[in-house]
């Protein structure tokens, strides 16, 4: 049997292929093809992108003051134990390193604790001592230029320009007397929340020494079993940034601590170079009320001049009141740069703010506690976003 010839394979693969495709449904082959060509002109966005970030940042915004907000409110709710543990934790940065130091000396954690709470209470008491001591020896002659001092007052006020005779100051007295006779309730009223306010006062010292005491000697446990509950993850990077903007709280303590003694030396040197009486309850006083920034200055400040125009009339008051500012102008341009801001690293512009809002939101406590919060804060942010102490670039801008 022969092969079969080309041409006859050729018509028999055309006579299949013509098969195959009338074998298709026609309206398969018939359905239209639509091409859809893009837009020659793109649409436009009705939010544009610099208010679609605003708008972003400014929620985020709003969520961060709710939080700060809300933290507030919930500590100023329970300030009787939130404000005593605030003042526990600056005097455990501030005793800290005296701690450590006994316990270098092979000391146990709790007798090393009780050892830097025993030195705090004995510097009281030695201030409250020489405080009664020379009030004591200087309490005749402080009666004695106070009593001359209002007579001088009175006469001051009975001459140029005023004329103010002792006929209008008796019915000034009179006046007074019997409105606090008709408003005994009242202020049998303010002399209860006085009193109330006073059994807190002792409560807080109570509750601070006693948790100062505990953090002083088991304080590493403690942040241990705290950071132990974080992620794993997160663990590591939280303690590290937590022990650096611990050293920085030290540090500021111990600025504060020789800033607080320059201004009360200072004051104390003035008030005996011109002859006010209790000098050293002066010193006691402004070396206890400048650990609050600013605030601290003008009570001391006030006090002194104020004693000073009692007892040696207004050039004397005079002569203190520059005294006082003179020394506030030494802490502010020279001690504050060199000690407090290498400690906390923060702009002088930074620690007024803050002093201010602190003082709205939480009155003297929160004056007094912001900027340790702040010199905390900003050294733990720097050591999570890799910031080092020995950093060339920080030193150069900070």
């Amino acid at each position: 049997m022969k092969p079969p010839r080309k041409d006859a394979l050729v018509a028999l693969s055309m006579f299949r292929r013509q098969r195959r495709h009338s074998s298709v449904p026609a309206r398969i082959a018939e359905t239209p093809v639509v091409v859809v060509e893009p837009s020659a002109e793109p649409v436009e966005n009705v939010i544009p992108q610099g208010v679609r970030t605003a708008a972003g940042w400014a929620w985020r915004a709003l969520v961060f003051a709710a939080l700060v907000w809300g933290i507030g409110w919930l500590l100023s709710e329970f300030s009787e134990v939130t404000v005593p543990l605030a003042i526990a934790l600056l005097l455990t940065a501030l005793l800290s390193p005296l701690v450590r130091r006994f316990k270098r000396w092979n000391w146990p954690p709790l007798l090393a604790a009780a050892g830097g709470l025993l030195a705090m209470g004995l510097v009281v008491v030695l201030i409250g001592w020489g405080i009664g001591s020379t009030a004591v020896r200087q309490a005749a002659a402080l009666v004695d230029q106070t009593v001359a001092g209002f007579q001088a007052l009175m006469q001051w006020l009975a001459g140029d320009p005023l004329h103010i005779d002792q006929t209008q100051i008796d019915q000034w007295m009179g006046s007074l007397t019997t409105w606090i006779s008709d408003s005994r309730s009242l202020l049998a009223g303010y002399a209860a929340k006085v009193g109330t306010s006073v059994g807190h006062f002792f409560a807080g010292i109570a509750i601070a020494t006693i948790a100062t005491f505990f953090f002083l000697a088991d304080g590493e446990h403690m942040w241990k079993g705290f950071v132990g509950i974080l992620p794993q993850r997160y663990q590591e990077s939280t303690d590290a940034a937590a022990h650096r903007g611990w050293a920085s709280l030290v540090s500021y303590m111990r600025a504060q601590v020789i800033v607080s003694a320059v201004d009360a030396a200072g004051v104390a040197i003035i008030a005996a170079a011109i002859g006010v009486p209790m000098a050293l309850a002066l010193f006691a006083l402004t070396f206890v009320v400048c650990f609050v920034p600013v605030v601290g200055a003008v009570i001391a400040g006030t006090v002194a001049t104020s004693l000073a125009l009692i007892t040696h009339g207004w050039v004397a008051a005079l002569i203190m009141l520059g005294g006082t500012i003179a020394v506030m102008w030494l802490e502010s341009h020279l001690l504050q740069p060199l000690l407090l801001g290498r400690a906390a690293s923060l702009h002088p512009l930074a620690v007024l703010i803050g002093i201010a809002v602190g003082a709205t939101v939480g009155g003297i406590v929160g004056a007094l506690v912001v900027i340790p919060v702040m010199a905390f804060g900003v050294a733990f942010i720097r050591h999570l976003r890799g910031v080092r102490d020995d950093d060339p670039e920080r030193k150069r801008k900070h």
